[in-house]
C-alpha cells in the first residue's frame, strides 16, 4: 500500500463567498471539495464533454453559436469547447476565485492553459443563479455544471436556479431555438418535467454509463424559437 495513492494530499484550502472550498490530489487525481462535499476530480470528463457536444448537436446549425458554461470546475467543459472551432464566444461563469486562480497559475492550470489563451474565451467571476437573471448578454447554449444535479446542490441558493423562475432566467439568456444542457450525477425524470412545464421543447436525457453506480447524465431542452 502506497500512502500518497491513499491518503488525499490538500493543495489548497480557503474560505470562499459560499464557505470553504479544497483542492486535493489522490494519486493522480485532482479534486475540488466544496464544504466538505466531493464536486469532481480529473479521473474521467466524458460527461462534462457530452454536456458541451450534445449542446453542439442540438443547435439548428447556426454559424459559431456561443456558449455559456456555468461552473469552471476542473475545466474540463472549458477545454473541449475550446477545443472545437465551430464554437464562436465561450464565456464560463464561476463563483468561487479559488477555483478560478487554480486554473489561471494553480495546479489545474495544465488542464486549460489552451482554453484560457484562446480570444474566444472569457471568465466572468459571478454567481451564475444571479448572472442569468441580471445579464442582458445572450447565447445560443447554455451548459450547467454547478451542482451535482438539479435535486443534489452544492448550496442551498442554487435550488433557484432549478425552479419554475430560474429556469424562466435560462431561458431569457438563450436565443430562439437556444439549447439548455443540465449536467447531473444521476438522470431526473422530475428535471425533465420542470423544463417541459417551464415551456422548454425536445426535452430528454443522454446517460453515460460510469464504473459504479447510476449513470451520470446530461439533460436537454431547446427554448421555442
Amino acid at each position: 500500500m502506497t500512502a500518497g495513492y491513499d491518503i488525499p494530499e490538500v493543495l489548497d484550502r480557503r474560505e470562499g463567498p459560499y464557505g470553504e472550498v479544497v483542492l486535493r490530489r489522490h494519486g493522480e487525481l485532482l479534486q475540488i471539495i466544496a464544504n466538505g462535499c466531493f464536486l469532481m476530480d480529473t479521473s474521467d470528463g466524458r460527461s462534462e464533454r457530452l454536456l458541451v457536444d450534445a449542446a453542439r448537436a442540438a443547435l439548428d446549425g447556426r454559424p459559431e453559436p456561443e456558449v455559456l458554461i456555468g461552473g469552471l470546475g476542473v475545466g474540463f467543459s472549458l477545454a473541449h469547447a475550446a477545443a472545437d472551432g465551430r464554437w464562436g464566444r465561450i464565456v464560463v461563469v464561476e463563483r468561487e476565485p479559488a477555483v478560478v486562480d487554480w486554473h489561471r497559475g494553480g495546479p489545474l492550470a495544465a488542464l486549460t492553459a489552451g482554453a484560457l489563451a484562446d480570444p474566444r474565451t472569457r471568465i466572468v467571476e459571478a454567481d451564475l443563479v444571479a448572472y442569468v437573471h441580471e445579464t442582458s448578454d445572450t447565447y445560443d447554449a447554455l451548459c450547467l455544471d454547478i451542482d451535482n444535479g438539479p435535486g443534489w446542490t452544492v448550496t442551498e441558493d442554487n435550488d433557484g436556479l432549478y425552479s419554475p423562475a430560474g429556469l424562466a432566467a435560462c431561458a431569457r439568456v438563450l436565443r430562439p431555438g437556444g439549447v439548455l444542457a443540465v449536467w447531473s450525477a444521476e438522470p431526473s425524470p422530475e428535471f425533465e418535467g420542470s423544463l417541459r412545464n417551464a415551456g422548454f421543447r425536445q426535452v430528454r436525457t443522454e446517460e453515460v454509463p460510469v464504473a459504479r453506480g447510476v449513470p451520470d447524465a446530461v439533460h436537454l431542452a431547446v427554448r421555442p424559437g
